[in-house]
């Protein structure tokens, strides 16, 4: 599911609901932003404040590479995958600091509840301890 998909099904499930943006800079490096569904981020803004220059969407087939996840089932948990740990993780403070977040376990059919320190502790266990920055200031609420 999308997050517009999900839209219809998460008010029976709690927790913050997430996306994940797979992004990168023109100097190839990437990063993973863990953010509240209904967030949107002014990327322009993001970049600096992430230490990227100029951040666009990465492709399909480099998700692939790093994350081993198609569009759709991107999530935290994907940083398993990352072996060159070349993908730096960011949290968006209340997420990782959440009672309940709900992300997709690699697989968008389904849906995990986490606590987010749990998530941290997960990341920092697979050799990615996440950026966790309060991304507030960057951040506009959607209807989704």
């Amino acid at each position: 599911f999308t997050c517009e998909e999900s839209a219809i099904l998460k008010g029976h499930i709690p927790g913050i609901h997430v996306k994940n943006l797979f992004l990168k800079d023109k100097k190839d490096r990437m990063a993973l932003v863990v953010v509240p569904d209904e967030i949107s981020l002014d990327l322009k803004a993001l970049a600096p404040v992430i230490g990227l220059d100029r951040i666009s969407f990465g492709s399909p087939d480099r998700l692939w590479k790093y994350l081993g996840v198609r569009p759709g089932s991107v999530c935290p948990f994907a940083a398993m995958n990352d072996k060159e740990g070349a993908v730096q993780v960011i949290m968006h403070a209340p997420v990782a600091s959440a009672p309940i977040m709900s992300a997709h376990p690699m697989l968008n059919t389904m849906s995990l509840e986490l606590a987010g320190p749990d998530v941290v502790r997960f990341l920092e266990s697979v050799g990615h301890p996440p950026k966790i920055i309060d991304l507030s200031n960057l951040a506009a609420r959607t209807a989704a």
